[in-house]
């Protein structure tokens, strides 16, 4: 800036055209002052015309509407930044309270990097929340990851701004920055496991082995849907309507079953039955089909249909596979499957055999 305000001066000073063609501006630094501001407005202006002409050029190219958010919100730093400069010129060109010329610096940085910094936050929010919507292809960056991402973005662009500002000022923040690095250390270690589950929330949000209104079975039993998946930890709901929270470092470290993903949400159920020996196969299969047929939520696609799956101890195995529309059907229709199944083959006099023992006595 110092070497701009040189530039000025020396034009105004030297004999030439102000001198011969504008005397009372080359006689009053009031006049040259105005002058200068003057030029930093209109200069200001020309800039914002030429934005707008490649603003218009430039989105019409594009679908995204970041674009258009970027030009449209650029437009006022860069016109306070040369308001604000023409000022300073301006000024410094009066000649006084020359003492209070770094102050005035100082106080005119921290306008312009208040009006970037406004800038830069807004822009970010804007491009989160645009990566979140239905258009975004970012996986880790989605609606209930938008609040960490951009608390994240506040935080850094906030302790940037405030870097600069210090700068602005003259004030030495080296020990400010050591200060911050042992505190954070120490803070790292009181708070390890809650960054290890901030962690591991993020990873399983990006990674995503499953999503809100999934089914879900953990290797410790535990099944259930999944009705929040936050930054610290994913709850799910039982089917005995109680709520478990466990912690995503947990989440992250044990092995899941997701009963919803795969290419669609119908859940496989499977009756095991078994007939007695000497029953027909063929009349077993037909009863249980007709118990699939006439069930009620029961999915015709893909089939409804029976296997013969081993030789018992006390008779044949039989496994009647099912379908249903989703995963929180399955103790409902496994119920009813039960109950038709053994009224069908009371009906068809076909024998669930039992466990038989025969005792012998030997008498001396």
């Amino acid at each position: 800036m110092d070497w701009l305000q040189t530039t000025f001066q020396d034009y105004f000073n030297k004999d030439g055209f102000i001198q011969e063609y504008l005397p009372f501006i080359a006689e009053s630094r009031i006049a040259q002052a105005i002058l200068l501001y003057l030029l930093g407005f209109f200069f200001a202006k020309i800039i914002m015309l030429f934005i707008t002409r490649i603003q218009k050029h430039t989105t019409k190219r594009t679908s995204t509407p970041i674009d258009d958010h970027l030009f449209e919100k650029i437009k006022r730093p860069i016109e306070i930044s040369i308001l604000l400069l023409s000022f300073r010129l301006a000024f410094a060109r009066l000649q006084i309270f020359s003492d209070q010329i770094p102050i005035l610096d100082s106080v005119l940085l921290t306008l312009a990097i208040f009006y970037w910094l406004r800038f830069i936050t807004n822009s970010s929010h804007f491009i989160l929340h645009y990566l979140s919507g239905n258009n975004g292809r970012i996986k880790l960056i989605q609606k209930h990851t938008l609040p960490l991402f951009d608390n994240l973005a506040a935080i850094i662009f906030y302790g940037l701004g405030l870097y600069f500002v210090l700068i602005a000022w003259n004030i030495n923040i080296s020990a400010w920055i050591a200060s911050a690095g042992i505190l954070g250390l120490a803070l790292s270690f009181a708070a390890k496991d809650t960054l290890a589950n901030l962690f591991a929330g993020v990873f399983i949000l990006a990674d995503s082995p499953y999503k809100l209104g999934d089914y879900i079975v953990l290797d410790t039993g535990e099944r259930g849907e999944v009705t929040h998946i936050g930054i610290r930890s994913t709850r799910i709901l039982t089917r005995d309507d109680v709520e478990i929270t466990v912690p995503n470092a947990i989440m992250g470290n044990t092995k899941i079953t997701n009963e919803t993903a795969g290419p669609h949400k119908k859940y496989r159920i499977r009756i095991q039955v078994s007939a007695a020996y000497g029953e027909s196969v063929a009349k077993v299969r037909k009863a249980l089909l007709d118990v699939a047929e006439q069930a009620d939520n029961i999915e015709q696609q893909p089939s409804p249909r029976v296997r013969f799956r081993t030789f018992g101890d006390s008779g044949l195995n039989f496994e009647l596979l099912v379908w249903v529309t989703e995963p929180v059907l399955r103790g409902r229709v496994s119920d009813s499957l039960n109950e038709a199944v053994y009224n069908k083959f009371i009906e068809n006099e076909i024998e669930i055999p039992y466990p038989k023992r025969d005792v012998y006595l030997h008498q001396k």
